[in-house]
């Protein structure tokens, strides 16, 4: 059975356009707390919710915890804070669920809904499936002595931010370095620059001046030439950028060079190996196949997910491996946290140069990357692109084309009316040329 309203991470949209209204968040919030509450087996179920920095926060706030407390759910808020924090606050202070209103890498105009179960996990299908079905039902208030109360956690930040030291090794620190930090003027401004400056680095913050309108614009991990500027005109030793919601990463060395998920993912999984640890890697189907030969080559297993955290995070849970990531920057240490967390990931990162005294370019330079092309064509609402003929004719041209040398993925947005294409090739010219000829396909009127 198809969810209606989750996609791949959570509820999102424009806001004021269904499902993102406070008619729907309210609802939204009440059937959550019927189906979580009823699961937490608490006397007194309580709900973490915590937010990015987008104007809209406000209001799908006030209707998530009309909600929640309808349903007979204690709320405990902590204003903006990243999406990670709220899995880590969430089992932490043993609560029956956490939520965060945010569209992670979106710009302002659309906003969402994610879930965490009890233990700081993603939500599984059957869960939203369920809280689905209660959506449309009847909104019953409880009565007055079981209706659920709210209080803000004014600690939440420093919580959080003991929480992301206490995962970089006691006899490392950052002293020496000089590092820009950009926060993406998201949920992150207040707690990842201190995080680096308290383990001893020097720290420049950009993207620190949220307004409720400039998250992810022009900065971030989704725009990253502000933090490569930064880190050459400051002489930084190197970058991280967060995007809005903090859970995905991408990192910078002194000259400006990028380092995506795919190449920390490798990082981690090599320092790990160095350290003797052994354990399966999985990558999604965008995971470049250069990360696929390169984690074999260090006699560690490689599986790959359909895209999406959750979807790394299940298949990692179902073969009892460690680390996870997608090439967007999403990494996941499940020895460190329970979900992708972009600051807890830097610091993975930072304490293999620590142990190894190895910059990113010497980390990686066992690691070339295929070139990739990607093309996002806007497809009308429920369009099926498996059954568009001038597509799947092309597609078998450009695979027949390229062979054993490179590989073919088409799959639909889980949150936007988008076909994405990516043709993968030992060449960028070949990469490029395929790609487009699919996008040309899709969006071409069949025959």
């Amino acid at each position: 059975m198809s969810r209606k309203y989750f996609g791949t991470d959570g509820v999102r949209g424009r806001v004021g356009d269904a499902p993102i209204t406070p008619d729907f968040v309210l609802r939204l919030g009440y059937a959550a707390g019927l189906v979580l509450g009823a699961r937490s087996g608490h006397a007194r179920p309580a709900v973490l919710i915590g937010k990015d920095t987008r104007v809209s926060g406000y209001m799908l706030e006030a209707a998530l915890q009309a909600g929640f407390t309808a349903a007979g759910m204690d709320v405990r808020l902590t204003g903006p804070m990243p999406t990670p924090a709220v899995a880590y606050l969430t089992r932490a202070l043993r609560l029956s669920a956490g939520v965060v209103i945010s569209a992670s890498h979106n710009p302002y105009l659309d906003n969402g809904i994610k879930f965490f179960s009890a233990d700081g996990s993603k939500l599984p299908d059957a869960t939203e499936l369920e809280i689905e079905s209660k959506i449309d039902g009847p909104l019953e208030c409880a009565d007055s002595e079981s209706m659920g109360r709210a209080l803000r956690i004014n600690d939440a930040a420093g919580r959080y931010i003991e929480f992301c030291k206490s995962t970089f090794p006691s006899e490392l620190n950052l002293r020496g370095l000089k590092i820009v930090v950009d926060c993406a003027h998201g949920a992150a401004y207040e707690v990842a620059p201190h995080v680096f400056h308290e383990l001893g680095a020097e720290v420049v913050p950009i993207g620190v001046a949220p307004n409720g309108f400039n998250i992810n614009e022009g900065c971030g991990a989704t725009h990253p030439e502000a933090l490569q500027l930064a880190v050459r005109s400051h002489r930084a030793d190197l970058g991280i950028s967060l995007d809005g919601d903090a859970d995905r990463l991408i990192m910078a060395d002194k000259t400006g060079r990028l380092y995506n998920g795919d190449e920390l993912l490798y990082i981690l999984v090599a320092d790990g190996v160095a350290q003797g640890k052994r354990s399966g890697v999985v990558g999604t189907v965008m995971t470049n196949l250069a990360v696929e030969n390169a984690v074999l080559a260090l006699g560690v297993e490689f599986a790959r997910a359909p895209v999406g955290d959750r979807y790394v995070l299940e298949l990692l849970q179902e073969k009892g491996w460690t680390w996870g990531g997608e090439s967007s920057g999403h990494l996941l240490c499940l020895e460190k946290h329970t979900t992708g967390d972009g600051i807890v990931s830097a610091l993975q990162v930072l304490s293999a140069m620590g142990r190894t005294g190895r910059s990113l370019p010497r980390l990686t330079e066992d690691l070339t990357l295929y070139p990739q092309k990607l093309i996002n064509v806007r497809v009308p609402k429920e369009f099926d692109w498996a059954l568009h003929g001038p597509l799947l004719e092309a597609r078998r041209t450009v695979e027949a084309g390229l062979g054993p040398r490179g590989r073919v993925l088409i799959r639909a947005s889980g949150t936007e009316p988008l076909v994405r294409v990516m043709v993968e090739a030992q060449s960028e010219s070949d990469a490029r040329t395929g790609a487009e000829t699919l996008a040309a396909a899709l969006s071409a009127r069949p025959q």
